[in-house]
């Protein structure tokens, strides 16, 4: 599987691709409104920052006691099931007066029940396509997430101004259920990948069988912790920028879109292991330049060049995929998803108590200079005479066919 033109042929992927793409929207939609929200309310760039991203938290709790549960449901109705949740949660969200406690309330229940959703929309993707088409395929979805998001913050930053941070929780809550309907009317009936009921103890016995591999280790540490503080910056463009976050947020967004073209569609298989590390690496670099304070312009810039870099994730996954035994896939990929996210949480926490006690700037160059150090660290556990085990079921250079 080559072409974006076979892989919208592959039965499925369509459907799977717009209730992904739908629910992006959603949201991105309410996380700016949220933030926006809670900013107004509390003036706090740490509450701020947390209202967008605190919801990561939870999905480590997820990640520990309810990740067998992408194996061991069927797809189509746990995909509904979440879209419907999250509708429902962001309805409430949009209450006049809710006080600034219950949102973080309904918060962590939106990031438990999200922590399930990573390991089922990849499970399924790797079940839809062929296994050299995992690579394309995951890219697309990439892809949309940039594209969705430029237009989500775009559209979020005009319903926000246009009707209020209320109003915009309820468009995204009415996107939700879209992704619901589309999830529950285009995805065939299929069984779950795995035997058995979801329980606490099948996470956790195949969380540890994930995690014995060192290769593993390596390739999920530097999938979580340098991304993780990165999004600590952005997590920081409101009280940094307040009139321009938008913007700021869009551009940061088509940067993540142009990398994961660049990596899903034109760089040969040959080259990926080579550009790996300069991608990891570019991911952080650019935001040290907040340590003088850029002008926007100059900020704008280092921002979309910096997301360029979040393509290392991809090729990360696609070495994960190849290091995980197919009937741990769902799950390998929903612990990805779950650290990503929760890493996620910790680092706009971090970046936003950084911030409430030096500057918003000072926070940002703090945050991608550690990103830079841990990313270094990392890199001797990446070489590829370390990605062999033991588990996988081919070798990691074996070609994908993607070029």
């Amino acid at each position: 599987m080559r072409t974006y033109r076979e892989l919208f042929r592959a039965p499925e992927f369509t459907p799977l691709f717009a209730a992904s793409t739908v629910q992006t929207m959603a949201l991105t939609v309410s996380g700016l409104a949220l933030g926006t929200l809670v900013y107004g309310a509390t003036g706090s760039p740490l509450l701020s920052a947390l209202s967008m991203f605190g919801s990561s938290f939870a999905q480590v709790i997820g990640a520990t006691v309810l990740m067998s549960a992408a194996d061991r449901i069927p797809p189509r109705a746990a995909s509904t099931a979440l879209a419907t949740a999250f509708a429902i949660g962001t309805a409430f969200l949009a209450m006049p007066g809710l006080p600034v406690w219950a949102v973080f309330v309904v918060l962590f229940g939106l990031g438990l029940v999200a922590s399930l959703g990573g390991g089922v929309r990849y499970g399924l993707l790797n079940e839809i396509l062929p296994q050299q088409g995992y690579l394309l395929g995951r890219s697309v979805l990439n892809m949309s997430v940039g594209v969705t998001q430029i237009c989500g913050f775009a559209l979020g930053g005009l319903l926000v101004n246009a009707l209020s941070p209320q109003g915009t929780l309820l468009t995204a809550a009415v996107l939700d259920l879209a992704a619901a309907l589309i999830a529950g009317l285009g995805l065939a009936r299929r069984p779950a990948r795995a035997s058995g009921r979801p329980s606490v103890a099948a996470t956790w016995r195949n969380n540890v069988r994930l995690w014995s591999s060192a290769p593993r280790r390596y390739v999920y540490l530097a999938l979580w912790v340098p991304n993780g503080l990165i999004v600590g910056c952005e997590a920081l463009f409101v009280p940094y920028a307040p009139e321009h976050a938008g913007l700021l947020f869009a551009l940061a967004a088509f940067g993540m879109l142009a990398g994961d073209v660049l990596a899903g569609r034109f760089i040969p298989a040959r080259w990926r292991e080579r550009l790996a590390a300069p991608l990891r690496l570019l991911l952080a670099a650019p935001y040290l330049i907040f340590a003088v304070d850029p002008a926007l312009p100059l900020a704008a810039v280092a921002i979309t060049l910096a997301s360029v870099g979040y393509a290392a994730s991809l090729l990360l996954q696609e070495r994960l995929v190849a290091l995980t035994p197919a009937d741990v896939r769902g799950q390998a990929l929903g612990l990805h998803s779950s650290g990503t996210m929760t890493m996620q949480g910790v680092g706009a926490a971090l970046a936003g108590a950084i911030a409430q006690y030096t500057s918003p700037v000072s926070a940002m160059s703090m945050m991608a200079a550690a990103s830079f150090l841990v990313t270094l660290c990392l890199a001797p556990g990446l070489r590829p005479d370390r990605s062999g085990d033991g588990e996988a079921t081919r070798s990691y250079a074996e070609p994908t066919g993607v070029g």
